[in-house]
């Protein structure tokens, strides 16, 4: 301590009263406490360590506040040592109470500063306490970004979590964004195209082979960064020379998904895809590498073990090729290429499901050239974590858009949870935004569903004013990548439980389905607070063209048509690439495990499942062109844009939709009268019709084999049924009631009596009926004429050895069995 200056402050802080040093208590001085309150705090901050001065000069008047508010050695402004009732704005007052949740890091700042005045020449250096122009401290506390800001402003992001059976390269892969300047058509089949026999690894040569990857009948056990330990072999053959034109395949990074490969032509290659994790199914998606290829020269590609009867080849779509060197020298992207593309029947019968096989043929544009190939733009994991760092780094963005982690995954990965909304200014304006959630990736393989929703972030986050009216109006809570597991390791349509996850958002397993799980109840606690005013997940789609919407049909009249007002509103924004005539409003019982139909019966009227195609638009102008990721990006836009004039305070488009939407269900209702050949009047209760009968099903995805368990709780299952059937066969008979006892031993009795009687010769036997417990010794005397034997309740019979030639029957007695 400086002894020249603690003076000083003996010496100007002498008449501050009490209160304002128990909020500083640095500067308490010696003078004599005034009053038993004082006297009080005098020895319970001396308690505590705070204050170690005499008691002969404590403060008790406000004279000083002149002489602290002109002093700049304090570098506070007055604000912890001014009175309460100076203060005319309670506003003001309110701001400049100390705050009472201060962490423990700003305890022991303010603690540091009690103990040393000389701190206070300079302003605090805390990042919790916020300080204006002048360097002065504000006693508010700053928002603690750090429980939002996941990464780190430098340094690496966190690495994905792999199941430890997959081996993984060490190399980080990145594909550039660009546009074609040119629509890609659809290919237009000729006829002519040549449909490859199936010729497998007995008659080609494996050139590319997983061998560590887990398939039906393992399950999911742990996870770690890099996946499998030890040295990551070469599963490719290893070239002879610079001679050697055999291609070199690689899968073994984020979503790639090749199985093994087979040279069975110089220049042809039989692929197969590697199932979901843990099944032996959803083989639709891939992305995989090739290297050394060869300038102009035609190559052939068949994968024989697609599983789905139909698919978008069959009318024109087209796979996805990435050169390397064209993207590094000519800034050149994913496009669409391939020529001779069938989709067919696969011709071997293994006796299992029946496989498809998709064949096309493609000329690599460089010698020496890494290409890959995909069933649709790739979106990473880590081009997510790529994009949230931008955002949490972003000092405007990062204002209004709070990143959380809404749980963790089976393998460790972090689900991400986005709350977007402007600070309000008031609790009544906080509490009366409405609510809209917004998920994408449940699905994997459906990667478009991810370029949406950046689209769909890149304008919310922007500064545009129609996103900023909606940041105002709205909450937002989007959950980007649902399943990361999935998404890493290549998936198609499971996570790493071997199940859909899309259906099961009825689940109690939070254990087994922790995404889902937490969404769910994340839209529970949000339902509490404030209305949801609508709920989408995006998807992809690999059978229809276009863009549409699954809704649930509304059964409450006063709401009647009102959840297809949003899809028609987004088919008239975007014309050339929605499709409302492929919009489906039908709830099947397959699909009551989805995101859309539990959302729907949690109370949100507008619960809808977003499909895009992986193919294109048949619509305007865009008619036969594939969908861009700047198409898919845009319908991002769009739902922003179709969420302003659903929730325009002028209800006019509202009501021109629903009366539009009234007039279509007419034609269509007519339309199928005409088909059964009906007649029907129209200007009747048109409405009572049931819309189910009218619509066709949801029959986008076949994925509801993928309901049931999740594989790791399979075997277990089947263990506590094999130890049922066990025991149920040891099990003895169930205890009875003495009433089924009675009656049991009745029956059996009856039984010996019959089997006596057959045995007997016959002879006309005597009776004694009796209803006292003492049996009648009259033995000779004949029973009434009208008094039947009551043989039948005998219970116990009265034979004795030698008297075969005569039965007597014991008198009439009621027993009970003990």
């Amino acid at each position: 301590m400086f002894p020249a200056l603690e003076t000083e402050l003996k010496q100007e802080v002498g008449t501050l009263p009490l209160r304002e040093l128990h909020r500083n208590p640095v500067l308490l001085d010696q003078k004599t406490c005034p009053d038993p309150y004082e006297d009080f705090m005098y020895h319970h901050l001396q308690y505590y360590g705070y204050f170690k001065a005499q008691r002969g000069s404590l403060p008790n008047s406000a004279s000083h506040q002149h002489v602290r508010k002109n002093n700049p050695r304090y570098g506070l402004s007055g604000s912890f040592g001014e009175r309460e009732d100076v203060i005319p704005d309670p506003l003001q007052k309110e701001k400049l109470l100390w705050p009472t949740c201060l962490s423990s890091a700003a305890h022991r700042q303010i603690e540091a500063v009690s103990r040393d005045p000389l701190m206070l020449s300079s302003p605090l250096k805390s990042r919790q306490l916020l300080h204006d122009e002048f360097g002065e401290v504000n006693p508010c506390l700053r928002e603690p970004r750090d429980l939002f800001t996941f990464f780190p402003s430098s340094g690496p992001l966190q690495a994905p979590r792999w199941p430890i059976e997959c081996e993984v390269i060490k190399e980080n892969l990145h594909h550039i964004e660009w546009v074609p300047p040119q629509p890609e058509y659809f290919y237009q089949p000729t006829g002519n195209e040549k449909l490859p026999e199936i010729v497998g690894e007995e008659k080609g040569t494996v050139v590319y082979q997983l061998d560590s990857v887990p398939t039906e009948g393992s399950y999911f056990t742990s996870s770690r960064v890099g996946g499998k330990r030890g040295i990551i072999r070469e599963p490719a053959v290893t070239l002879q020379g610079p001679e050697d034109n055999t291609l070199l395949f690689e899968s073994r990074f984020e979503s790639g998904n090749l199985q093994k490969a087979v040279r069975v032509d110089t220049y042809e290659y039989e692929l197969t895809l590697r199932t979901d994790l843990y099944t032996n199914k959803h083989t639709q998606w891939f992305y995989f590498r090739v290297q050394n290829t060869r300038k102009d020269t035609t190559y052939r590609f068949t994968i024989v073990n697609l599983l789905k009867p139909k698919s978008l080849y069959t009318v024109g779509m087209k796979p996805l090729m990435y050169s390397q060197l064209d993207a590094n020298t000519h800034n050149i992207g994913w496009r669409r290429e391939g020529n001779e593309i069938r989709y067919y029947k696969n011709n071997t019968d293994d006796g299992q499901q029946p496989f498809y096989c998709l064949t096309w043929t493609i000329q690599f544009p460089h010698d020496q050239d890494t290409c890959f190939f995909a069933h649709f733009y790739p979106y990473t994991y880590t081009d997510l974590q790529c994009y949230l760092l931008s955002v949490a780094n972003n000092p405007v963005q990062s204002q209004f858009c709070k990143l959380r982690t809404l749980c963790r995954s089976l393998a460790g990965n972090t689900v991400y949870l986005l709350t977007i909304t402007n600070p309000s200014r008031t609790p009544r304006e906080a509490a009366a935004k409405k609510a809209v959630v917004l998920s994408a990736r449940v699905h994997p393989g459906e990667s478009n569903g991810s370029w949406i929703m950046k689209g769909f972030l890149d304008f919310i986050l922007s500064n545009s004013p129609d996103a900023q009216l909606l940041r105002d109006i709205f909450v937002f809570k989007v959950v980007p990548m649902l399943n990361p597991d999935g998404v890493i390791v290549g998936n198609y349509r499971c996570s790493l439980a071997g199940r859909d996850l899309n259906r099961h958002y009825k689940t109690i397993l939070k254990e087994s389905f922790p995404c889902i799980w937490h969404t769910r109840n994340m839209v529970k606690r949000l339902l509490e607070e404030r209305e949801v005013l609508l709920y989408c997940d995006f998807h992809g789609h690999s059978r229809k063209n276009n863009i549409f919407l699954y809704g649930c049909k509304n059964n409450d009249r006063k709401y009647w048509l009102h959840e297809r007002v949003f899809p028609l509103m987004l088919s008239k924004n975007v014309p050339d690439k929605f499709s409302f005539q492929s919009c489906n409003f039908k709830v099947q019982k397959c699909k009551e495990g989805t995101g859309r139909v539990v959302m729907w019966r949690m109370g949100i009227l507008n619960s809808y499942t977003m499909e895009s195609t992986f193919g294109g638009s048949t619509l305007g102008n865009k008619r036969d062109t594939h969908f861009t990721i700047e198409d898919l990006k845009s319908l991002g836009y769009h739902v922003c844009d179709t969420l302003l004039d659903f929730c325009d305070p002028d209800r006019t488009k509202f009501m021109q939709c629903l009366a539009e939407l009234k007039e279509l269900l007419k034609q269509e209702i007519h339309k199928k009268f005409n088909e059964l050949g009906q007649d029907m009047d129209l200007e009747g209760n048109w409405s009572d019709i049931s819309l189910s009968d009218i619509e066709s099903s949801t029959s986008g995805s076949d994925s509801s084999l993928s309901d049931g368990l999740p594989v790791h709780l399979l075997s277990m299952a089947d263990e506590v049924n094999q130890k049922k059937k066990i025991y149920k066969k040891k099990k003895k008979k169930p205890l009875q009631t003495r009433k089924q006892r009675n009656e049991q031993y009745q029956k059996n009795n009856l039984m010996r009596e019959l089997k006596l009687i057959e045995d007997t010769p016959t002879q006309k036997p005597r009776f004694t009926v009796s209803c006292c417990p003492k049996r009648s010794t009259n033995s000779s005397q004949e029973p009434a004429p009208d008094m039947k034997p009551l043989w039948s309740r005998n219970r116990y019979p009265a034979t004795k050895r030698g008297r075969a030639t005569m039965m007597v029957y014991p008198s009439l007695h009621i027993y009970t069995y003990p």
